[in-house]
């Protein structure tokens, strides 16, 4: 049977987004005050893609308060996933057809308003000499390679035909 009540699908994969991002956190590569996770960049590209701008955002958020909760994430999770999020889902609505091409959305929200955010207001508040400098490389990096990544899967999904299956209609 399946689930057509829209609202609680798209919380379903929200939550599975997630918690795919909470437990592979161990996965994080410590550079400098951040802690570089490409796989939720590659988390955003997908919940982007198949939920939207907005249910993405907030998987990213969840994924970001965990981690902090957890010590497997920093302050800098929050607008080092946010905005790749967005971009990607908004990106998403306007590449209708080839919606993998959406992952190009990831870098540039995460690197740059990502970054901006990063160091104007993280880095000050908790009191990091953090700047915009030295997160950028960071945050490229880790939202370069995790858009790669999850590119590769939303290529394997549609490829078997499976983007159909998991994908939460508008």
């Amino acid at each position: 049977m399946a689930c057509t009540n829209l609202p609680l699908r798209k919380l379903v994969l929200a939550a599975l987004f997630a918690s795919v991002g909470v437990f592979l956190s161990g996965l994080s590569i410590p550079l400098g005050p951040t802690r570089c996770f490409p796989i939720q960049h590659a988390v955003n590209v997908m919940a982007g893609v198949l939920l939207g701008p907005w249910w993405a955002a907030g998987a990213a958020f969840i994924t970001s308060t965990l981690r902090l909760a957890t010590g497997t994430g920093t302050f800098f999770a929050y607008p080092g996933s946010i905005p790749g999020a967005l971009a990607v889902g908004l990106a998403a609505s306007l590449f209708k057809r080839r919606r993998i091409y959406a992952a190009l959305a990831e870098p540039l929200g995460t690197s740059i308003v990502g970054t901006s955010l990063s160091s104007a207001v993280i880095a000050p508040a908790i009191h990091s000499g953090a700047t915009f400098t030295m997160l950028f490389p960071a945050f490229l990096a880790s939202s370069a390679s995790g858009a790669f990544l999850g590119a590769l899967v939303l290529a394997a999904l549609s490829r078997f035909r499976l983007e159909e299956a998991v994908a939460v209609r508008r």
